[in-house]
């Protein structure tokens, strides 16, 4: 059977030659789903930079690349731009990618582009992991684009699409092309993003990265790094550059090859961008790549530390975590000029009874400003997640929020409100203003100013400034904000931009902080007085019935009447 899956407009057929002629609509409208706004969104710190978002889509614009050059390709990113009606009405197909903690907003954006009537093709760490679960999707495009891409546009340009294209090979990715950077609108973005390798050569558990990229990094050529970054860098954007690798040092020889590369470029164009990235924690353990990374224009790193406990590190499959104390790593990388950001996980089967104070108090000692914390989440596809259905403990499918939610999808092995009221003591200890800039400063006294980037003082960064003094210091933690500055203003004046920039990433933990820790007391409170309303109704209505059995003047026709004249009440308080 061959199912018309061209893209559209009109057919008209040719009877004499029992042919279909199809008229195509070459117009592609690839879209990025809106993220929530989480610890991850930056949301109260980016209108200090002017910006709308954090990261661009490198996924749907590596994607757009692939494509061959008779489409005509638009990029909506709703975290920055609106989608309008008449960018929906003039795609022949749409092409959405998103990861698992956007699924509400692509729920909305595929009901949306199908009441339309529109061809809807998806592909992305959200499809990939949970397609059989999501409706309205015309054709799924799984795993990695340069196995599965040409096969679709083949069949599809045929007339003969099928609905789902998957392949768990893992591509050479050598040949991937250079992302479509033109597609961005680059002003809105405070990050760009390159990526250098994909896979990981750890086993934790409860990773997903392993499951979709595997095991073994592919890294691409450092000639091939190199044009994609020349291409950022004909955008005219400067400034922070995210290598999005899961690990970027996966594979620790091929980042020593590329890193002498990157620091000649960087040296040639005067150092326009500021690198960050993902690593493993024994980066600790090469002081010769540490420095490879600084001189390149490295200035942060983001680590799973998961826990300061080996044995839960040793039990989730993370015995790296555990070759040298975590808080000499931790110190020997911010020693070498980088800032260490990081990851903390609660919710392990072994976690002991104190793991709350251990993960506050290890945050606290290393001085890591930007500390992430969540309950753990059984990802699809995981080691996990495959355990606990074999265990009967899993209760749904993740909502991809792995940091200030209250939310379990599993059962956990300590008692869930113990856990869940935990958590929030940590994230309001770590959270605390007094304890924020007291991190900040304590990483400040362990990291040399040995930043290599450009930090020019031009009117974006003034702005940054005069808007976080006007904002923060009239504050209710205007004291431990001016303090901070002043003291990073005495240690180092030419780091002092860095020390604004995390003071505003400080404003946004604490605001997100304060706020979920607000909503949560309405929800619980409203809980509480949905739970006393049903309890008082249950009341009324037991006193009513008791009425009726010793009154002969108490009808059936008037208990119901009464009945549903409190029911009606009562419901009408709950809502």
């Amino acid at each position: 059977m061959r199912i018309n899956t061209s893209l559209e407009v009109s057919e008209k057929t040719k009877k004499d030659q029992g042919l279909v002629t199809i008229i195509m609509n070459n117009n592609i409208l690839m879209i990025y789903p809106e993220s929530p706004t989480t610890y991850w969104s930056m949301k109260h710190a980016l209108p200090f930079a002017g910006k709308k978002a954090q990261l661009p889509p490198l996924g749907l614009i590596t994607i757009a690349a692939m494509l061959p050059a008779h489409y005509n390709v638009k990029l909506v990113d709703i975290n920055v731009s609106q989608l309008t009606d008449s960018d929906i009405n003039n795609a022949g197909l749409i092409l959405i990618s998103a990861m698992i903690v956007q699924k509400e907003s692509f729920d909305d954006v595929v009901k949306r582009c199908k009441k339309a009537g529109k061809t809807i093709v998806a592909g992305g760490p959200y499809p990939t992991t949970s397609y059989k679960s999501i409706e309205g999707v015309d054709h799924f495009v799984l795993n990695e684009g340069e196995i599965t891409l040409p096969r679709f546009l083949r069949d599809f340009e045929n007339g003969s699409a099928e609905r789902i294209y998957t392949d768990e090979s893992k591509p050479d990715i050598t040949g991937t092309p250079v992302p479509r950077f033109d597609l961005l609108d680059i002003d809105k973005y405070y990050s760009m993003v390159l990526q250098f390798s994909r896979g990981c050569p750890f086993n934790c558990e409860f990773c997903d990265i392993i499951e979709m990229f595997g095991r073994t990094p592919r890294t691409k050529t450092p000639e091939q790094f190199i044009r994609e970054l020349d291409t950022v860098y004909q955008t005219g954007f400067n400034g922070a550059l995210f290598i999005v690798d899961d690990n970027f040092i996966g594979n620790k020889a091929a980042a020593k090859t590329l890193l002498p590369h990157i620091a000649e470029w960087q040296s040639a164009h005067g150092y326009p961008y500021r690198l960050f990235t993902e690593a493993s924690v024994d980066l600790a353990e090469d002081d010769k790549l540490l420095e490879m990374m600084v001189r390149s224009g490295f200035d942060m790193v983001f680590i799973g530390i998961e826990t300061p406990v080996e044995q839960t590190l040793i039990y989730m499959q993370k015995p790296q975590n555990t070759r040298i104390k975590l808080i000499d790593s931790v110190r020997r990388i911010q020693n070498a000029g980088l800032e260490v950001t990081a990851g903390f996980i609660l919710g392990f089967d072994n976690d002991p009874e104190d793991i709350f104070d251990l993960q506050i108090n290890f945050i606290k000692e290393s001085g890591i400003p930007m500390a992430m914390v969540s309950l753990l989440m059984a990802l699809p596809k995981t080691q996990l997640y495959r355990r606990l259905i074999r265990e009967d403990r899993l209760l749904a499918e993740s909502s991809g929020n792995n940091t200030h939610n209250f939310y379990l999808n599993y059962i956990p092995a300590m008692d869930k409100e113990t856990l869940v009221k935990g958590y929030k003591r940590v994230i309001c200890a770590i959270y605390n203003p007094e304890a924020f800039f007291n991190r900040c400063l304590k990483m400040l006294r362990h990291t040399p100013l040995r930043l290599m980037a450009r930090r020019e003082i031009g009117f974006p960064e003034l702005r940054a400034l005069f808007l976080s003094i006007i904002k923060q210091s009239f504050s209710r933690y205007g004291y431990y904000y001016l303090k901070y500055l002043l003291f990073a203003l005495i240690k180092s004046p030419r780091f002092f931009p860095e020390s604004v920039r995390m003071a505003i990433i400080g404003r946004h933990f604490i605001l997100m902080t304060r706020s979920m820790l607000k909503n949560d007391r309405i929800r619980e409170k409203e809980k509480k007085r949905v739970m006393l309303k049903e309890k008082e109704l249950a009341g009324i209505m037991s006193a009513t019935n008791k009425a009726s059995a010793s009154s002969p003047a108490m009808t059936p026709m008037s208990i119901r009447s009464s009945s549903l004249r409190l029911i009606t009440v009562h419901s009408h308080d709950i809502q």
